[in-house]
């Protein structure tokens, strides 16, 4: 279930709110592409991934170990979140529209928006952005173009916070796709307590 609360018009929110909102266990998101307006969520349960037990499936593995993808860290940013909010086979619909797009490149450019991408021959045909805040990082979004490259930066996500200090990986829902790397539900109480401690620690720079 998802909690709702509030809708923003389209200049209604500042980069300085939004991280407020994160801070307190909301994020933004909006009915479609095309909508102009944001709403806040707050999901009762949280999907999150616990920093010490990502699962590798093996033949990702492989792959990681093969150097198949040049990994990069904010070198496109903007590419990348406009890559996520595109529409694809199995994602017919996005609810990233541009006020959200112009609201996290701000952020990108204050240090609190990051992005880690796949490249293959010069082209970027994964990648993946969220935000990070004290010793929390918030998954936002992923695209891929290419088999796994979005897998590989979410293994290069989870090694670089865990070598940064970070203590918390917020993917707030859970898929089938994000169980298999050990994804879990929280309660929004238990997510609170987890939240307030990482939002105490001062991690390394995550670039």
């Amino acid at each position: 279930m998802v909690l709702q609360s509030g809708r923003q018009k389209k200049h209604g929110i500042t980069p300085a709110l939004l991280l407020k909102a994160y801070g307190c266990g909301l994020f933004p998101m909006a009915e479609s592409a095309d909508d102009p307006n944001i709403f806040w969520v707050e999901p009762k349960t949280r999907g999150i991934i616990p920093l010490d037990a990502l699962h590798v499936p093996r033949s990702l593995a492989r792959t990681i170990r093969r150097g198949k993808f040049e990994i990069r860290i904010n070198s496109a940013f903007r590419t990348v979140i406009e890559r996520c909010a595109e529409m694809a086979d199995n994602r017919p619909s996005t609810w990233i529209n541009t006020t959200i797009r112009d609201l996290y490149v701000t952020l990108h450019g204050m240090g609190h928006a990051h992005c880690v991408e796949a490249w293959h021959e010069g082209e970027l045909v994964g990648g993946l952005y969220g935000v990070s805040l004290g010793g929390a990082f918030f998954g936002e979004s992923m695209f891929t173009r290419k088999r796994d490259a979005s897998k590989v930066c979410l293994v290069h996500l989870v090694n670089r916070l865990n070598k940064s200090g970070y203590v918390l990986l917020d993917t707030q829902f859970t898929t089938d796709h994000l169980k298999r790397f050990g994804a879990i539900d929280v309660a929004a109480r238990r997510y609170d307590v987890l939240l307030e401690e990482a939002l105490s620690v001062e991690p390394l720079p995550f670039a």
